[in-house]
């Protein structure tokens, strides 16, 4: 997608293929809607008072408008203006790129982002527009024999009509919500991608084109000799069920130096860590057959990680983070976990494994240790982690863990402010008795009650030297049925968080 910022004040002699202009429910036409509307002697408030109401998520689509050089004027609903938030304006901008791609349109002009709202910028705005129209145009046919090239969106240009003074914010928006689709396209390819493709070989492949493609990008990835020399018993206990072998990759990315400057006391780096089970057959406790398709998706936190790297690469962001991924297969053979094995983790803690299907924590809890060595200022991890989770949540919230109240906030601000929300959950030590193991140091579950807490619990115990959160995305990485497919969430949050982080 190719985007720019248009500053015409003659918006009804603007010549493209779709102009969107926004509508309230209570009969306010946004001032872009007002000029169009006068341009063509009131055909905008003339269907208002009949065929659209101007409810939020709803388009009208209107053609060849008298005095109007935009072949279509698309109506966008906006809802109660006093309702009207960041938020809904990306479902809006959402919309009206819908309408595009099922237009079959190559270029459009919106001019969304120029109504104000409250708190955002018209960084943020421009920013989750050129996001909503990158959402609305990926297409996956990566594994289709022969795929359709009628079935791809022919969407190329998007402009955003602003003012002048408003201008220079709004490309900086442009070029971070450009830098968000590419990272969140990828994120949802590889979590789209059938688990005999994408192994944890072929994710270790993607990270080392990402390096080779970016020199800010700096990629070891170790096997499992490797791994196994560093003590990683419990992440290898994992994969030793399953002939693919076990890669952890460790993502390096330093930023040009921020322009003002450098404090004595220099911060450590951001670390995200995600997991990446490639397939998760759920071991000898075997899930379910009706939906154990979905299991390629147990990848997304490592996933997203990668497609945050890109997003950052693209935007040269000052600074450093660092990425880790513990990537394997969960699957049966006679090597694999049993359900009462020991297994030693590289902190030196011994786990009880009582249910092989809780292997997401047995390979994170390896890469936790391992962060300490980049003495971080700050840990995130993001794993596909509980079922629990997604019946607490569903797919709207990802759900929080962390201690620290601070990091907790920063993380919940920075998805309000994309659009990618999550929702803080506790973490009492209360909840740790549940762990308890007769025969080693922690049970790797703790029982149905609160079980994605507990998940938290397990992983807590491992992420005690520096500031930490967890994000469980379970419900928000894919959704399912008829609409199965990667989301690429939490991209936008963990982008947005960085950015804050370098405001």
């Amino acid at each position: 997608m190719e985007f720019s910022t248009n500053t015409s004040v003659s918006i009804h002699q603007v010549k493209t293929a779709a102009l969107a202009v926004g509508v309230f429910t209570d009969g306010v036409l946004s001032p872009a809607a007002d000029v169009i509307d006068r341009a063509c002697h009131g055909a905008i408030r003339a269907v208002m008072k009949t065929e659209f109401l101007g409810k939020a998520n709803t388009t009208l689509v209107l053609r060849n408008l008298e005095g109007v050089a935009s072949a279509r004027v698309v109506l966008v609903g906006l809802g109660k203006q006093a309702d009207y938030t960041a938020r809904a304006h990306t479902s809006a901008e959402k919309a009206f790129a819908s309408v595009c791609v099922h237009a079959r349109v190559t270029e459009a002009i919106s001019t969304l982002a120029a109504i104000a709202c409250p708190g955002s910028t018209i960084t943020d705005r421009a920013r989750n527009a050129a996001a909503a129209a990158c959402e609305a145009t990926y297409h996956y046919d990566a594994t289709f024999g022969k795929p359709d090239p009628d079935a791809r969106p022919k969407l190329k240009k998007l402009s955003l009509l602003v003012t002048r003074s408003d201008n220079a914010a709004a490309e900086l928006g442009l070029k971070q919500g450009a830098a968000l689709g590419q990272g969140v396209s990828m994120a949802r390819t590889l979590g789209n991608l059938p688990g005999n493709i994408c192994t944890p070989t072929y994710l270790g492949e993607t990270a080392k084109k990402l390096g080779r493609e970016f020199k800010s990008i700096k990629v070891t990835v170790l096997d499992g000799k490797q791994i196994a020399a560093l003590g990683m018993g419990s992440f290898l206990s994992v994969s030793r069920g399953s002939d693919q072998p076990p890669r952890f990759i460790v993502m390096h990315y330093k930023g040009k130096a921020p322009a003002k400057a450098a404090t004595k006391t220099k911060p450590g780096p951001v670390v995200l860590v995600g997991k990446g089970i490639t397939f998760d057959s759920g071991g000898i406790s075997i899930k379910p057959p009706a939906t154990m398709d979905e299991m390629k998706f147990d990848m997304c936190g490592a996933a997203s990680v990668l497609g945050t790297f890109r997003a950052l690469a693209e935007l040269e962001l000052p600074g450093e983070v660092v990425g880790l991924i513990p990537t394997c297969e969960n699957l049966i053979n006679g090597s694999a976990n049993k359900p009462g094995d020991v297994v030693t983790s590289m902190s030196g803690q011994t786990i009880e494994i009582l249910n092989t299907d809780a292997e997401g924590r047995l390979i994170l809890c390896d890469a936790l240790t391992y962060a300490e060595r980049f003495k971080p200022s700050a840990v995130i991890d993001i794993a596909t982690l509980t079922g629990a989770c997604v019946v607490a949540l569903g797919g709207v919230n990802s759900g929080l863990f962390s201690k620290d109240d601070e990091l907790a906030d920063s993380i919940l601000k920075a998805g309000k402010q994309a659009g990618d929300t999550a929702w803080r959950m506790p973490l009492e030590d209360d909840y740790q008795v549940q762990l308890k193991s007769n025969f080693a140091d922690m049970a790797n579950i703790g029982g149905q009650p609160a079980g994605a807490v507990t998940a938290a619990c397990f992983l807590s115990r491992f992420a005690k030297a520096y500031r930490w959160a967890h994000l469980d995305i379970a419900g928000t990485a894919w959704k399912g049925g008829a609409i199965k497919g990667s989301t690429g969430r939490p991209v936008p949050l963990l982008l947005q968080f960085l950015l804050n982080q370098k405001a």
